[in-house]
């Protein structure tokens, strides 16, 4: 059976165009606006970049359980993050990710096998399997 170790909480009135998300706990609080390059205002974040930076410092934490176990210093891992938001053929909307790392103090073979693990570790990488096409690069290189 899981057990649950940490919940997060927000609410979000409004939408995605013109919206207010806050969490629970009031750690986080931000404007939703649709972005111009949509048709909207601008002037706000929107649920792509939250999902880009979600996912980011998500996988930053499994690169570092990854780097323990490997017994390697992944502590200066940068993480580029893109979401799209795109259409399906069911009319439909989408996602997909691009996960840019570098790992500068790490040879590329093992930042591909770093980043390539730590894929099938993090919580974000998990959810989104088999739904979301997820691209990862690793100094540069293709995973």
């Amino acid at each position: 059976m899981a057990k649950t170790i940490y919940m997060a909480e927000a609410t979000v009135t409004g939408g995605r165009d013109q919206g207010h998300g806050r969490t629970g706990d009031g750690a986080l609080e931000v404007d939703l606006r649709l972005p111009s390059e949509m048709g909207g205002s601008g002037g706000g974040t929107n649920p792509e970049q939250l999902f880009a930076v979600g996912y980011a410092a998500c996988f930053e934490g499994a690169l570092g359980v990854v780097a323990r176990r490997e017994k390697v210093d992944a502590g200066d891992a940068s993480i580029d993050s893109r979401v799209s938001l795109i259409t399906t053929e069911e009319r439909g909307f989408n996602v997909a990710v691009e996960l840019d790392v570098t790992l500068p103090s790490i040879p590329d073979d093992q930042a591909r096998e770093i980043v390539a693990a730590a894929h099938e570790v993090c919580p974000y990488s998990n959810a989104t399997r088999g739904n979301v096409d997820v691209t990862l690069t690793a100094n540069g290189r293709p995973v």
